[in-house]
């Protein structure tokens, strides 16, 4: 099991330092390059979305896009502000948990919501103000807001509260 660990572990680490795969790229190269993906999602006509998220503690999350005849069409890393807030204006219309992950990845921290139920799902993202983004999602999977708030791991003990 360590051994699993250990590789799974090399590969994302590999994944984060390899360049992104150009438009035009053949899939198969990119599964060589940046090995098997964290998650799969459909697209429509028959294109797939391949997820490497580097979470819980990792920043980046890369969605590369294959269409049907297996070409990449684009690739971006989706954990910055600018994609945080088309999920907001989404939200807002309404957008479901599935919409969410083929979105911007899976989050890097699940937790309930308190009394209002629900979850609230968090990610990491390059920035140096130590911020996280956090979406408050209902128990039937309606994505209602996102928001940014304080990353708990930059939160120093403090022995006066």
């Amino acid at each position: 099991m360590r051994i699993s660990l250990f590789i799974a572990a090399a590969v994302l680490l590999a994944a984060c330092a390899t360049p992104p795969p150009g438009v035009g790229t053949v899939r198969d190269d990119v599964l060589r390059t940046w090995g098997l993906p964290t998650a799969r999602y459909a697209m429509p006509a028959g294109a797939e979305r391949l997820e490497y998220a580097t979470g819980p503690y990792g920043r980046t999350t890369w969605m590369i896009d294959v269409d049907a005849g297996g070409r990449v069409t684009q690739a971006r890393q989706v954990l910055n502000e600018a994609e945080f807030m088309q999920v907001q204006i989404r939200a807002a219309g309404g957008m479901t948990t599935d919409e969410l992950l083929r979105w911007i990845g899976r989050p890097g921290e699940v937790r309930h919501g308190g009394w209002q139920g629900g979850q609230v799902w968090s990610w990491r993202y390059p920035t140096n103000d130590c911020l996280w983004f956090q979406v408050s999602v209902t128990d039937s999977g309606a994505v209602t807001s996102g928001a940014y708030g304080i990353d708990p791991r930059c939160d120093a003990p403090n022995p006066r509260r």
